[in-house]
């Protein structure tokens, strides 16, 4: 008996990636052949996804970077892309492709519009990324992993929630350690943009805790290569115990141990955040496209488990003082890791698995 086929093309970013991954474990288990399609940026992700994943690196190309060469050049490389995978999809006839945004996905999905295949697309943020809104109208399902989502006019969607890793998953409301006068641990993220102004204004917020607080602490600083040294050379001459790494392979771990994580808002940050159950400080990304990462944001937050700053008043005594009331606050920071665990979505994969499961089954027999 031939095996039912998903494709699932992402972008490269781990906001793209992750949720990709996610969708992937759980298909696999459930008997699925699943190909990712992605270009080589996102190939970079791809250590994490199950082994007996596909990967098939297609041409895409962006109009929003490069030069006018570069630009003048994207829409041929895009047909060139959409071209090869109508071909390959013809030939191989999947049964559902799922898109997760990103151009790298504009082949698959177009081919799969071409081809009349079932499709669907996921978006991670509050806000539909531009590839996602341009497919928004031309797919039989629109998920969403945050709600609400601003969404084009007449497209109605599925709030699932965002998909997390297997390892986040299996921590999903690990036991949490209120703060107090034992170690600590505080986990620094910033994601693969926009990360030097918490390497700027992290440390010395972190520094200038009363030293009853401080003695206490460890923390865990993930820098950008061009930052590292200079992050962890602060910490060590101001007497905090520290970790620097461009990244942690085992976030899950670090996460689960934490009393507070220091965060970006990128939609797989806030999942797997809400997911484990932590305390949070989210810091919207201010150059997010249409300002997505605060939509991001206003889940948690306005469940009582997050506190968000604006990069525009995010300074280094502000963001002491709200790490301040977190930490010195042990009834409050554990009423904020509860109000996570009830605002997260752990089943996400496995309930954006049974879309496409439905998809599949309204399909024309092949």
């Amino acid at each position: 008996m031939t095996k039912p086929y998903l494709i699932i093309a992402a972008g490269g970013t781990g906001g793209h990636m992750f949720p990709a991954q996610a969708l992937a474990e759980v298909m696999l288990r459930r008997g699925w052949r699943v190909k990712l399609s992605t270009d080589a940026r996102g190939a970079r992700y791809t250590g994490g996804f199950p082994h007996s994943t596909e990967i098939e690196q297609v041409s895409s190309a962006t109009f929003a970077r490069g030069g006018v060469l570069a630009k003048g050049l994207a829409p041929f490389r895009i047909l060139g892309g959409v071209s090869s995978m109508t071909a390959r999809m013809a030939r191989d006839k999947p049964d559902v492709v799922v898109g997760f945004g990103g151009y790298p996905s504009i082949p698959a999905l177009g081919a799969a519009t071409l081809l009349r295949i079932p499709r669907m697309i996921h978006e991670q943020n509050g806000v539909l990324g531009r590839v996602n809104a341009r497919f928004a109208k031309h797919v039989d399902r629109v998920a969403c992993g945050t709600w609400p989502t601003d969404l084009p006019d007449g497209v109605e969607a599925v709030h699932v929630g965002n998909p997390v890793r297997r390892a986040i998953r299996d921590r999903a409301g690990a036991g949490y350690i209120s703060p107090g006068d034992y170690p600590m641990s505080i986990l620094v993220i910033g994601g693969s943009q926009g990360a030097r102004i918490l390497s700027d204004v992290v440390p010395p917020a972190i520094a200038s805790l009363p030293l009853d607080t401080l003695q206490h602490l460890r923390i865990s600083h993930q820098a950008r290569d061009e930052d590292a040294e200079r992050v962890a050379t602060y910490y060590a001459e101001n007497g905090v115990t520290a970790e620097v790494q461009p990244f942690f392979n085992d976030i899950p771990a670090r996460m689960s141990e934490a009393q507070l994580v220091i965060s970006r808002a990128g939609a797989s940050s806030v999942a797997d955040i809400s997911v484990i159950g932590r305390p949070a400080i989210l810091i919207p990304y201010a150059a997010a496209t249409s300002d997505h990462q605060s939509a991001n944001a206003r889940g948690l937050v306005e469940a009582g488990a997050a506190i968000r700053i604006p990069e525009s008043k995010l300074t280094v005594d502000s963001l002491a003082e709200q790490i301040a009331s977190v930490l010195q606050n042990p009834d409050a920071a554990l009423q904020m890791c509860l109000a996570s665990v009830r605002a997260s979505k752990p089943d996400a994969a496995q309930d954006l698995a049974a879309l496409v499961e439905t998809l599949a089954g309204q399909a024309p027999p092949r």
